[in-house]
């Protein structure tokens, strides 16, 4: 097995103790005590099909993880928008140095008019890890319309979960998910996908 080069074992380090503090100050807004695995950021770049495009929206990056995982399988000329709440979270997501990366602290509610703000096309996948499970349902709601509004035709929106609300609220908006889980995860993830027709 090959190991980590130095740098990664670094970030998913520093990111661990982050991701924690993180649950301590807000449980609501982080919806794990520790951030994502390598097989849970692979699924994801799979699922979404980053490798083809070129806009791609992160709603709740958290310490940088997934970011990482999602710059590293899209196109050189593809642009990655980050929208987090918690500004630790966002501040982590700076020391990223890619210039694709284009991170904004804020709600994902607001998606459309953050787009806008930086001048981005419509979306070909958006990726969540927000924990719709601990919000209120109202910005839930506003969350998945906003997603729905934006996402470009033929788009895809993942969002992976531990409970199955996002599921169950993004029926209601956007139709019936297709379901995947990842066990390779503490603890195992569940993936709602839904492609916009």
């Amino acid at each position: 097995m090959l190991e980590e080069p130095q740098r990664e074992r670094s970030h998913r380090g520093s990111g661990v103790v982050a991701f924690f503090r993180g649950f301590l100050r807000s449980p609501e807004q982080v919806g794990s005590v520790v951030p994502s695995s390598r097989f849970l950021e692979q699924r994801l770049v799979r699922l979404a099909g980053v490798g083809q495009a070129r806009c791609v929206v992160e709603l709740g990056p958290g310490t940088g993880g997934t970011t990482r995982a999602l710059l590293a399988g899209m196109p050189a000329d593809a642009k990655l928008l980050t929208i987090e709440l918690d500004a630790r979270f966002a501040e982590l997501l700076s020391e990223i140095d890619d210039p694709r990366l284009i991170s904004h602290t804020g709600s994902a509610a607001e998606l459309g008019e953050i787009l806008d703000l930086h001048n981005l096309p419509a979306p070909d996948a958006v990726v969540s890890g927000i924990p719709f499970s601990t919000m209120p349902r109202q910005i839930g709601n506003a969350v998945l319309e906003a997603v729905r509004d934006r996402l470009a035709p033929g788009g895809v929106f993942v969002a992976y979960q531990f409970r199955g609300h996002v599921g169950r609220m993004g029926r209601e908006v956007l139709g019936q998910p297709d379901i995947e889980v990842e066990a390779l995860n503490v603890p195992p993830m569940r993936f709602f996908k839904w492609v916009r027709g």
